[in-house]
């Protein structure tokens, strides 16, 4: 008989940190990383959109490596500073490479002069999503180092994760003959750098 998925430990409310340590399944470590999480199953809703779509190539390629990296980044948030044994660390490394394509996308599109409206085609739409999400992961790991250590290049990445996915949502749409449709408040118009704000 295969092993059940469900395990009955968590019935109280807590859940195991890699190391053993339990802690309720409200602990900011836990939300943190739980919602990394969400955000690479946004990510993966968006590599299904991208299915036969002008540009699936060159894109699902790095969505790809970007949920193998949220992984490895979920883990570091679920394991404490001094756990044994000790698991991969989001480093300096990641973080280049984050920017990297960044810049190699981005050389790809128009300049912004307005901030953005979220949608597009169903691939740019969730990667718009995918984008909000991971700054609610990157405020809840910020608040979450208030209370524990946490590796700090964690906050980093998932900032410029951010950056990435709003750039890549842009790139899909313009992949697709999507025009983007930007907020013009007023008459004077939205000034802005982005919808992304750092």
């Amino acid at each position: 008989m295969s092993k059940r998925i469900y395990t009955r430990t968590g019935d109280d409310g807590t859940t195991s940190l890699f190391g053993g340590e339990r802690v309720g399944k409200g602990n900011p470590r836990i939300d943190a990383y739980g919602t990394v999480d969400e955000t690479n199953s946004i990510v993966g809703l968006a590599r299904s959109h991208l299915e036969g779509e002008p540009g699936q190539e060159t894109l699902d390629p790095v969505l790809g490596d970007v949920q193998e990296e949220l992984f490895v980044l979920g883990a570091d948030l679920a394991t404490p500073m001094d756990a044994k044994p000790v698991v991969e660390r989001i480093e300096d490394a990641h973080i280049e490479a984050l920017e990297e394509r960044i810049d190699r996308f981005e050389a790809d599109l128009p300049s912004l002069e307005r901030f953005i409206l979220p949608g597009g085609a169903p691939a740019g739409a969730s990667l718009h999503s995918a984008r909000t999400v991971c700054r609610r992961a990157e405020r809840r790991s910020v608040e979450a180092k208030t209370s524990t250590p946490i590796n700090e290049q964690v906050i980093v990445y998932l900032n410029r994760l951010s950056d990435l996915l709003f750039v890549l949502a842009r790139w899909a749409n313009r992949q697709a003959g999507v025009r983007e449709d930007t907020w013009s408040p007023g008459s004077g118009g939205g000034d802005g750098a982005s919808a992304d704000p750092s």
